[in-house]
């Protein structure tokens, strides 16, 4: 039933009319905001590519000294386009053709920095826990073909491209990595940053393939903002989202591929809290749609063996550092998320609300550094 229902908006708007639904948006996500035009060349191209086009714009405050930092990014999030058991360079090449499109759109739409989901390149098999044929998508950060053609698609539409694969490290002994590859608007590898937290939790049986990364908390200076990838699980994790702040990052994305089972309550809290801690934007980004595999696995919970992973719930979503978010995209079908927002919206949430000042950092560093120590107590007072 979950996965028929294609959005909490739908269903908002089909059963709440006028200053009611405006209302109960404003609770739900901080504020109304305001819808930024679609082309209708974009309009027509996704009614016929058939994937969900959505636009909307953060605000600042207006301010003397400093212009507007406006830049608008793009959120994709797709099912996939091939059965699993199609020939893997098959299932690539379509969803290359597949995000193509859906890039295009973003830059028909003024879009400066993209990003896709989570492994966006494959099925997620990592529940499956074997290793062929699944292994065999892996490919370079720096020169395998998805980066060639990402390097392509970022010099022609001038954008800076986020994109998360299962990487390949020839040169660390081959081993594997969830990573994400920034290509800057000049095509050029701006650099990678890789999953720091590894599930292991029913069918995310990620560390089967890769453990967690040791690339740190990368801030990629771009020409539209200082940006950063927290990949999946990071997300539960609020000192992961901590310290890309830290770092000086302005927009930080979430690359995901979460079922509605296991975590769809945490989805639209998680991301939103973390731009209200650290006060910049972030956008959650989640794949569509349910896979299924040819072999049955199981969880480990005594629950009968199965051969897909649940589903994959889309409603990807941005949040600013006031608090408010935009609607998300379907819960059932690809799309496309265009959001406009005003970087000084970063700076004036701090001078609002304090939270760097009053982070205190000093004080959980000495108590992180003596709860780490193989002797270390808990501060438990007892009578």
């Amino acid at each position: 039933m979950s996965a028929e229902i294609e959005s909490i908006e739908s269903l908002l708007e089909k059963n709440i009319k006028g200053e009611e639904l405006s209302e109960v948006r404003r609770i739900l996500y901080g504020k109304e905001l305001k819808s930024v035009h679609i082309p209708d060349k974009v309009t027509q191209l996704a009614i016929s590519k058939d994937f969900e086009v959505k636009a909307y714009a953060f605000e600042a405050t207006p301010e003397q000294l400093r212009p507007p930092g406006t830049v608008r990014v793009g959120l994709i999030q797709n099912k996939l386009v091939l059965p699993t058991d199609a020939p893997i360079k098959a299932q690539i090449e379509a969803l290359h053709q597949r995000i193509g499109d859906i890039i295009q759109a973003a830059a028909e739409c003024g879009v400066n920095i993209v990003c896709m989901q989570e492994a966006w390149t494959m099925p997620f098999a990592f529940c499956t826990r074997e290793k062929h044929p699944w292994t065999e998508f892996a490919e370079s950060a720096e020169t395998g073909p998805t980066t060639k053609l990402m390097q392509e698609l970022a010099q022609r539409y001038n954008m800076v491209i986020i994109s998360p694969i299962l990487e390949r490290d020839d040169a660390h002994g081959e081993i594997l990595a969830n990573t994400a590859v920034v290509i800057s608007n000049t095509g050029a590898v701006l650099g990678k940053s890789r999953k720091n937290h590894i599930p292991r939790t029913g069918d995310f049986n990620e560390s089967t393939y890769y453990l967690e990364g040791n690339t740190g908390h990368p801030v990629f200076q771009t020409q539209f903002g200082k940006i950063a990838i927290n990949i999946c699980y990071g997300r539960h994790h609020p000192q992961n989202w901590m310290m890309y702040g830290i770092n000086g990052a302005e927009i930080v994305f979430n690359p995901s591929a979460t079922v509605g089972s296991l975590s769809e309550p945490m989805w639209p809290i998680e991301a939103r809290n973390a731009a209200i801690a650290n006060s910049y934007f972030t956008c959650a980004i989640n794949r569509v749609g349910t896979e299924y595999f040819a072999n049955e696995f199981s969880s480990g919970d005594g629950k009968p063996a199965h051969k897909d992973f649940g589903h994959f719930y889309g409603s990807s979503y941005v949040a600013a550092p006031d608090g408010s978010r935009t609607p998300g995209l379907s819960r059932t079908r690809d799309g496309l998320l265009v959001v406009e927002m005003d970087l000084n919206l970063c700076r004036q949430a701090k001078d609002k609300w304090n939270f760097r000042m009053t982070q205190r950092l000093e004080l959980y560093a000495e108590s992180l550094t003596k709860a780490v120590r193989p002797d270390y107590q808990p501060q438990v007072i007892k009578e």
